[in-house]
């Protein structure tokens, strides 16, 4: 059994994302509309993706620009409490990301529920948050001391908004991250969100890790949803879902409708029911 059928009950899966408006603490939070209105605009994209047919959602701190590389108290303590409560009736199964901090993700996920995390477990970069380094060994050991052991985790090995200070074949920095650092799946990404992923890079990446997951992080939309699961084993999309196609925009119910049915015609993929795959 792959990994993907024990997860979601299919060997290829479509993952939906779940942004969260800026957070507590961040340049651009709405104190007027406070915690509540980040919890209610969230509800509201969940109630078109919850029973749309992909196979889980991933709730991630995407409005909180300038990204940190180390998350503050008050982003995991307002996204824990906002995710508890959103993913109480969920019929689906949900991840989680903490941009950009692996112990966050990890210690979010455990305290939610979620099945899975998504972040840069690996690698050293240089952009736009500065010298960015991370540390797979004291991760997985940080995943061990809290007991998160079946939180799965989705490494990005190409890191948005940034460049490897070392860069090395993406075949080998795939199979690097699964034989040296343990990683469940990998993700190949575009240079930001909202970009397409290198058809050449996600099919290297594949080759290069056989049975472990490699999914199409960013840029995934109705007209290349079919060429990313003919190779990849997941798809996650956010922009495309938005309405204009705008990232920090509300999911469009039309547009989630429009992936789906274009992800299902492909002939790579079916939709889940309610309650699972």
């Amino acid at each position: 059994m792959t990994l993907f059928q024990e997860m979601f009950g299919k060997r290829k899966a479509v993952i939906a994302m779940a942004h969260f408006p800026p957070l507590p603490g961040q340049p651009l939070h709405d104190r007027s509309a406070g915690v509540r209105g980040v919890v209610d605009a969230v509800r509201r994209d969940l109630e078109h993706l919850a029973d749309s047919g992909v196979d889980a959602v991933m709730f991630c701190n995407e409005g909180d620009r300038p990204y940190r590389t180390v998350a503050g108290p008050e982003t995991t303590a307002v996204m824990g409490a906002a995710v508890a409560e959103l993913s109480r009736d969920l019929p689906i199964p949900f991840g989680v990301d903490v941009l950009w901090d692996p112990k966050a993700a990890l210690a979010l996920a455990h305290a939610t529920g979620a099945l899975f995390v998504r972040e840069v477990f690996t690698g050293a970069y240089a952009g736009d948050f500065g010298v960015w380094n991370t540390d797979p060994a004291e991760t997985l050991s940080f995943r061990d001391r809290i007991g998160a052991d079946g939180v799965k985790m989705f490494y990005n090995v190409t890191a948005e908004f940034a460049a490897p200070i070392a860069p090395r074949d993406i075949a080998l920095t795939a199979r690097s991250a699964v034989f040296s650092s343990l990683a469940d799946a990998v993700c190949v990404s575009g240079v930001v969100t909202g970009t397409g992923v290198d058809v050449a890079q996600l099919r290297a990446a594949k080759e290069a890790v056989g049975e472990v997951p490699v999914i199409a992080n960013t840029g995934v939309n109705p007209q290349t949803v079919g060429q990313m699961l003919a190779i990849a084993d997941a798809c996650i999309v956010g922009t495309a879902l938005k309405r204009d196609g705008v990232t920090w925009n509300e999911v469009d119910p039309e547009r989630v409708k429009r992936l789906v049915s274009a992800a299902a015609e492909s002939g790579h993929w079916e939709p889940a029911r309610r309650g699972g795959a």
